[in-house]
């Protein structure tokens, strides 16, 4: 099994957030902001998984057994820690606004790019005819980003209180 796909896609993902977290200039404690967030997210996606295979919407074979459900769940750690890290600094930057931005960006090239791997790919999912499965996809998308940031938000704290966050032009003494 250590050639499984989820473990080589789960590798390429821990490089990436290594770089993230060195390019984001991330503080330890961001990072374990990201990675509890990441774990939360973990279950929450493990269970729209379960809960769409139920419906009939998507199949997911790739999860079909406990020890891959298992090695998914951890991909998803691996792979959505990066992603609250950018969001960090896009909060620090942007505010909600830029979160919000974000998010819809997510929800809506995230279900073609996962049509795109699954017809490449059937064997790790397939999605099932009709505008459920998109939507369901979609919202999955903007429940990972929500749930993954408000938890990182929770162990890391505001994204303003950032030591390298920028202050408000109000502060700065008027040069005369």
């Amino acid at each position: 099994m250590a050639n499984h796909p989820l473990t080589l896609i789960t590798c390429a993902y821990f490089v990436e957030l290594v770089i993230v977290a060195y390019l984001t200039r991330a503080t330890s404690r961001r990072v374990l902001g990201a990675l509890v967030g990441g774990v939360a997210v973990a279950f929450v996606t493990l269970a729209m998984v379960a809960f769409c295979v139920k419906v009939g919407w998507w199949l997911m074979p790739i999860a079909s057994t406990p020890f891959l459900a298992t090695m998914l769940g951890i991909g998803v750690v691996i792979s959505c820690s990066p992603i609250y890290l950018v969001t960090w600094r896009v909060a620090r930057r942007f505010g909600l606004k830029g979160l919000v931005i974000s998010t819809a960006i997510a929800t809506i090239i995230g279900p073609p790019r996962d049509y795109f791997i699954a017809a490449k790919f059937p064997e790790w999912m397939v999605f099932l005819p009709g505008v459920a499965p998109i939507v369901a996809d979609g919202v999955a998308y903007a429940v990972i980003m929500i749930v993954g940031h408000a938890v990182m938000y929770l162990v890391a704290g505001s994204s303003g209180a950032d030591p390298l966050a920028r202050k408000p032009l109000s502060n700065v003494p008027a040069s005369t």
